[in-house]
């Protein structure tokens, strides 16, 4: 699959954040089952690495790596078996690396500028992150406008609540959220019930 394919599978990818290598498999069953078959598991905790190993075993996901910052992760994550790879940012050398290992890539922009970069690497999706911080929907409506060809995917700050409008700009494919698994105890009913709402949340 390229990185618009995945894009288009779901119109949330849940943002996850997992400490305990042993909650990977039930969480991703719990979100596959939902609906929601995308998984970014972002690089921020020590278990990160066996979390994607561990998910990738679950039918029917489609699982990658998040907060990927520099060759050193992009590497860590492929050799896990991430089926794409998100960034915060973009920089030449992430996107050329990332580019020359024919992974899907879905990396970070906030402005004008750095899509341009992006469009120089060949690229037209991305992250528009953080979405809320750097302007919100008024924020990527502006940058659509000279940018035709590209996708979003809008993360930071979104919430369940505020989903269906962001979905609704022909920008955007997908957002990424966070709170589609929060902080806690892992409760693998709620989860697969707040998976089946944010499918429906794509008119």
């Amino acid at each position: 699959m390229n990185i618009d394919a995945i894009m288009r599978t779901s119109p949330v990818i849940p943002v996850l954040i997992v400490e305990d290598v042993a909650q990977a498999a039930p969480m991703a069953e719990a979100l596959v089952a939902g609906g929601l078959r995308v998984l970014e598991v972002t690089l921020r905790t020590p278990a990160a690495l066996d979390v994607i190993r561990e998910m990738k075993q679950v039918e029917g996901a489609i699982v990658g790596a998040g907060t990927v910052l520099n060759e050193a992760d992009l590497d860590a994550a492929l050799a896990a078996g991430s089926e794409f790879i998100v960034s915060p940012g973009l920089t030449d050398t992430l996107g050329k690396a990332a580019i020359a290992s024919g992974v899907p890539f879905l990396p970070g922009i906030a402005n004008a500028g750095d899509i341009m970069r992006g469009l120089d690497l060949g690229l037209q999706r991305f992250k528009f992150f953080p979405a809320m911080a750097a302007g919100g929907l008024q924020a990527i409506r502006a940058l659509a406008a000279p940018f035709a060809q590209v996708r979003f995917c809008p993360t930071g700050g979104i919430t369940e609540a505020t989903t269906a409008e962001w979905l609704a700009e022909p920008s955007i494919l997908c957002v990424g959220g966070s709170w589609i698994v929060p902080k806690g105890p892992l409760d693998t009913a709620a989860i697969r019930a707040t998976a089946t709402r944010a499918v429906s949340l794509r008119g």
